[in-house]
């Protein structure tokens, strides 16, 4: 029976324990230079002091024009490399693993940033999205593999590719994608894209650098999502860390007695899947120690990602690993990541801060 504080292989590396810190976007703490703050290094340093063993920076843009917020942190450019190596120092210092979230808005771009595009032409909230051509698929792997250099050069232990949700790699892996070329079609064409910007990574960064993949257990069924991962695995991935897509998490198959929800059962699912082959994690409504504990303790995952625990209260993670106080998540989403200025959540102001 593995245990929360037990290290775990990921790739080369090793995290000191199966806690990790989920990329939840703060796009209100930079500006339109993308450069990391004094503010996020404070930030994601305090989830490392108190013990988390990985931490997955936010939602980084590997182009400007494909950014979901017009303040979004980036590393399109070599001027940002300076701001994301103080983040990644500050979060050595405790023993932490770190990674950024790299993402590529796709049909999610803010109309502010640049064209929404992806694999198909559609209907996409107030417009359309276009069709990306060749060569921009070709372009949008080499923003991947160039954005995932400099954050070795910033010191970052490897990269998580943003490959669910609306953004441009799950937009190709979806039923969005209606391509009759090499990017579509079957769920080995449609995951291409996500294998492409994977072998680049690896052929620019090497073989000691994470490479994860934040997959959808659910696009656009869960037999082609376990598929779709399978490929990435063959591709060179090292992590799976899943959440949720395009299909409505109410519609995956799901005990409601168990204790975890149903996006949480789609990392189980894909654990039992990958059991031995690669890591992975799960996410979503892991609030509490005790879920933490029963998800690890029942080998139901390798690791768990904790998004609005974490930023309620870093000591979350103590509490986890050593039964210590803490001060609970509310569950009101005040904390929700996306584009709102003036973040608010009363646990963290219940202990006397405000971030």
């Amino acid at each position: 029976m593995a245990r929360v504080d037990s290290p775990v292989k990921i790739g080369t590396k090793t995290a000191k324990n199966r806690i990790t810190m989920a990329p939840t976007d703060k796009f209100d703490w930079t500006d339109d230079s993308g450069v990391v703050t004094e503010r996020s290094v404070r930030h994601y340093a305090a989830r490392a002091e108190h013990g988390a063993g990985l931490i997955c920076v936010e939602a980084t843009c590997v182009a400007k024009d494909a950014r979901l917020s017009p303040t979004q942190i980036g590393l399109w450019d070599d001027a940002q490399i300076e701001g994301h190596k103080k983040l990644a120092d500050a979060v050595h210092a405790y023993g932490a693993l770190v990674i950024p979230q790299l993402h590529y808005g796709g049909y999610g771009t803010h109309p502010a940033c640049g064209p929404r595009r992806g694999p198909s032409v559609t209907e996409w909230r107030d417009g359309m999205a276009a069709e990306m051509t060749v060569e921009e698929i070709h372009k949008a792997v080499l923003q991947f593999r160039d954005a995932a250099v400099r954050a070795k050069k910033a010191g970052y232990d490897g990269v998580q590719m943003h490959a669910c949700h609306n953004y441009v790699i799950n937009n190709f892996a979806s039923a969005l994608n209606k391509r009759t070329d090499e990017y579509g079609g079957n769920a080995e064409g449609r995951a291409r894209f996500g294998c492409e910007v994977i072998r680049a990574v690896r052929d620019a960064c090497g073989e000691d650098f994470i490479i994860s993949m934040r997959a959808s257990g659910f696009d656009p069924t869960e037999e082609e999502a376990q598929e779709i991962c399978g490929y990435y695995v063959e591709a060179g991935c090292d992590y799976l860390q899943i959440s949720c897509g395009f299909e409505d998490p109410k519609n995956f198959p799901h005990d409601p007695s168990l204790p975890y929800n149903s996006i949480c059962a789609m990392g189980v699912h894909m654990h039992e899947k990958f059991r031995g082959i690669v890591p992975v994690s799960t996410v979503n409504g892991i609030r509490t120690p005790e879920l933490a504990r029963y998800l690890i303790e029942n080998d139901l995952v390798d690791t768990v990602d904790i998004a609005c625990g974490l930023l309620a209260d870093p000591a979350l993670s103590e509490a986890i690993l050593y039964g210590t106080p803490y001060e609970k998540c509310r569950g009101c989403l005040r904390c929700r990541y996306g584009p709102v200025k003036n973040h608010f959540c009363p646990a963290a102001k219940a202990r006397g801060v405000e971030e």
